[in-house]
């Protein structure tokens, strides 16, 4: 049985750095995609980053030159690492892959939900002021 496990949350000063883990279990390929996505609490879950299909790595607008994420060999476990955190940072951290064989030739993940499908639990990241 897949399990997408997140790890590495907790509470951290503005300014600050966290580094978030994802791993994934239970499959012996490497999924097509990997990505981070968050929720601020009364928001949309929205992606972080992603690294897609063909190994080219996205980053939202918001997050570019401050969070970096980092897969092992062998696409089983990603990591987030978030520098020069600010309050609004705070979030639920989602780790998410694609397992499933893309619908054709070219096809490309991005940060959309519907891409991905199998989630992990999230991880708590408090940022406080």
């Amino acid at each position: 049985q897949v399990q997408v496990v997140e790890s590495g949350g907790g509470l951290v000063q503005a300014g600050g750095s966290l580094r978030l883990s994802c791993a994934v279990t239970g499959y012996s390929a490497a999924p097509y995609c990997m990505a981070w996505f968050r929720q601020a609490p009364g928001q949309e879950r929205e992606g972080v980053a992603v690294i897609d299909t063909d190994a080219t790595i996205t980053y939202a607008d918001s997050m570019k030159g401050r969070f970096t994420i980092s897969p092992d060999n062998a696409w089983h476990s990603l990591d987030l690492q978030m520098n020069s955190l600010k309050p609004e940072d705070t979030s639920i951290y989602y780790c998410a892959v694609r397992l499933q064989i893309p619908p054709y030739y070219g096809f490309r993940c991005g940060l959309f939900e519907s891409s991905f499908d199998s989630w992990g639990q999230g991880t708590q990241v408090t940022v406080s002021s």
